[in-house]
């Protein structure tokens, strides 16, 4: 998941002390595996059209280039791919989180990044191409039960903890993370990411859905470029305009192009 150290407020595991039932996916489960396989192919282009020196630019995430955030994005995959992997690598963090202090999610991720220190920016590329479409089979293939069942813990989200289901996310967060991600990657190399209604727009809507939820604005907001559209809300106020991939950066809790545009989406942070 995106909540890499120093990038916004942490999503963090931690003991819930919230009744509230966990979180579940708002997705249609079709749209949702749907968006899943289109993010990995989409971010799986991306890299394969990295040149040499792309691989080692900075990121928006603190003390990530280009080739550490794809290991993490492959190590993700991997995980989704496989419940064998899942385990592994669930337990492996588990132990190193006990022992360093870290959260757990950011010991996953150092652990994703450090197993693949090896591998060249081409044979990152193509062990993601090999292993993109068994995540999304794997995501698909996860049973109700299992998808409907809680996530050990709680997260820590707008300075509250709280729970999660598994289905949350395997149909939400995956996607969300990958697409982040991909933007991310795309500012770092100087590209436009490829971004469609039918695509990026869902996954936009999603969170607009989830941020109103969450924050409760006024007014209406109007988020512009290919992923965009306009929402209008319950209790009168002013119009918020802001490009769609900037406010869900904002979201995320990477920095604003301008201060002002953070502040009038309230401090909220959805997660990615």
């Amino acid at each position: 998941m995106t909540s890499h150290e120093g990038t916004r407020p942490a999503t963090t595991t931690a003991r819930s002390t919230d009744a509230a039932p966990p979180r579940r996916s708002a997705l249609d489960r079709a749209i949702a595996m749907r968006l899943a396989g289109t993010e990995y192919q989409r971010y799986g282009d991306l890299l394969a059209g990295l040149t040499p020196a792309d691989w080692s630019a900075p990121t928006d995430c603190p003390g990530w280039d280009v080739r550490m955030m794809a290991a993490h994005n492959l190590g993700m995959a991997r995980m989704a791919a496989s419940l064998v992997e899942t385990i592994r690598l669930q337990v492996k963090a588990d132990r190193r989180a006990r022992k360093t202090g870290e959260q757990m999610v950011d010991a996953l991720t150092a652990i994703q990044i450090a197993e693949r220190t090896a591998l060249t920016p081409a044979e990152i590329v193509a062990d993601y191409r090999r292993t993109a479409p068994r995540a999304a089979r794997g995501r698909r293939r996860r049973p109700g039960w299992f998808r409907h069942a809680r996530l050990p813990g709680a997260q820590r989200v707008n300075g509250g903890d709280e729970p999660w289901t598994f289905g949350f996310v395997i149909d939400t967060i995956l996607t969300r993370d990958c697409w982040m991600h991909r933007v991310d990657t795309s500012r770092a190399t100087g590209r436009d990411p490829v971004l469609t209604a039918d695509h990026d727009g869902t996954i936009v809507a999603d969170v607009v859905a989830e941020w109103s939820s969450r924050y409760r604005p006024a007014g209406s907001l109007r988020l512009t470029g290919p992923a965009g559209g306009t929402w209008t809300f319950p209790d009168p106020g002013d119009t918020i305009t802001l490009d769609a991939v900037e406010f869900c950066r904002i979201l995320s809790g990477r920095p604003a192009t301008r201060d002002a545009d953070a502040a009038v989406l309230g401090g909220t942070e959805v997660p990615f």
